[in-house]
């Protein structure tokens, strides 16, 4: 069930006037009634059947039919039974993985923008992508990135199904948060987590507003009760702060443009192009011996589409508090050094300026065998573990083929 402030009840009439045609039967099912609330009941799998949005106004109820998308209906997503998160399955596409056959950080990362707009939408917010509400529209405001921690424990594969579920609360007076939580469908098992924080900026003057109680409240509606964390932990990495990134650095990628296809609905470049200009500056030994299972940014600055950014890089220093440090995470293991940690700058060509910091951190490959990548086409096999230098193959299936690169 999902309830929507009673502010939206005209243009639900309006709506629901025009879409009856759809559905002629008004039998509609239970729900608690609640002053100045809407409750939806919608079905995805029924082509013909519209959403029910029950208009309760102290003992008066009324049932109306509302239109509901394709999209809607075809996607394969929707909120919780209780209407405060939403999930979504995704199918990673041959298009969607990377060099080591698998999904890139960038996929996981559209997956999480995917799934919080289609969220926004479900309980209706503008469908323009900036899931604003009727008071933001009219005071013409905008949601924007203020950080970004995104944790991967395993990379789905070609083929494998990933279950997305996420939901949004208050963070302070200047903005939101929303969380993400990533399942392999066919195990249940949680491979990624995320979270992030968002404030307000007027789309006029791009300057950033406090969240009026007028906002707020319209979104309430939708917040989990209590405080729902994808990283309860204490003292966890979504928490941590950046350091500075010091000169000189250590690697460079200097000169990168935007591309049209980079702007997002907003006019400015895409949160995920970051992702991979992050990444364009580090050393290629660690792309090939490491996958990267920790980013965090933090977002200073628009970059337009004529800017000219330059990606830095350098290891991070080591502290001597860090070296059996685990901060609560899933992603800590035993062999503390096997994990390398990375500082990441980007800037403006033109002037310095900083457009964001991040933070990354690298675990080495699953099939590394001193030195040499194992690529296998196939469902993986079984490894045991064995001294370094050799290495065997338990219930290997026939149809894998197995290279070895020096």
């Amino acid at each position: 069930m999902l309830k929507v402030p009673f502010n939206s009840t005209d243009q639900l009439q309006a709506l629901a006037s025009q879409c009856r045609f759809l559905n002629h039967h008004h039998n509609s099912p239970h729900f608690t009634r609640r002053p100045n609330a809407l409750a939806f009941s919608s079905s995805v799998y029924n082509s013909k059947t519209s959403v029910q949005a029950v208009v309760s106004q102290g003992d008066a109820t009324r049932v109306d039919s509302v239109c509901e998308s394709l999209a809607n209906r075809l996607r394969l997503g929707n909120l919780t039974e209780d209407g405060l998160s939403y999930k979504e399955k995704f199918i990673v596409r041959s298009y969607e993985v990377g060099i080591n056959k698998t999904a890139t950080v960038e996929t996981i990362a559209n997956f999480l923008q995917e799934v919080g707009c289609n969220h926004a939408q479900s309980v209706g917010f503008s469908t323009d992508g900036f899931a604003t509400t009727h008071t933001m529209r009219k005071l013409h405001l905008i949601w924007v990135t203020a950080r970004m921690h995104i944790e991967i424990y395993k990379y789905p594969a070609w083929s494998d199904v990933v279950e997305v579920e996420t939901w949004c609360q208050n963070e302070g007076r200047i903005g939101t948060r929303r969380d993400w939580i990533l399942t392999d469908y066919a195990t249940g098992q949680v491979i990624g987590r995320a979270t992030s924080k968002w404030v307000m900026m007027n789309q006029d003057t791009r300057r950033l507003q406090k969240v009026t109680d007028d906002v707020r409240d319209e979104l309430m509606v939708y917040c989990p009760r209590e405080l729902r964390l994808a990283f309860p932990e204490d003292n966890n990495r979504s928490l941590k702060k950046i350091s500075k990134l010091e000169d000189p650095v250590q690697y460079s990628k200097l000169g990168l443009v935007p591309r049209r296809a980079d702007l997002d609905m907003n006019q400015h470049v895409n949160n995920v192009t970051y992702i991979g200009w992050v990444l364009e500056s580090m050393p290629q030994e660690i792309i090939d011996t490491h996958e990267l299972q920790t980013i965090t940014l933090d977002y200073r600055r628009e970059c337009q589409h004529d800017d000219i950014v330059d990606s830095l890089t350098s290891v991070e220093p080591i502290e001597d508090s860090e070296l059996h440090e685990t901060n609560g995470s899933a992603t800590a293991t035993a062999g503390y050094q096997d994990c390398r940690n990375f500082l990441h700058l980007l800037r403006l060509s033109s002037d310095g300026l900083e457009i964001n910091q991040g933070r990354t951190e690298w675990r080495k490959k699953p099939h590394m065998i001193k030195g040499k990548s194992l690529y296998l086409f196939g469902r993986l096999p079984v490894f045991e573990r064995i001294p370094a230098g050799s290495f065997s193959v338990l219930s290997l299936p026939s149809n894998v083929l197995i290279m070895l690169l020096g």
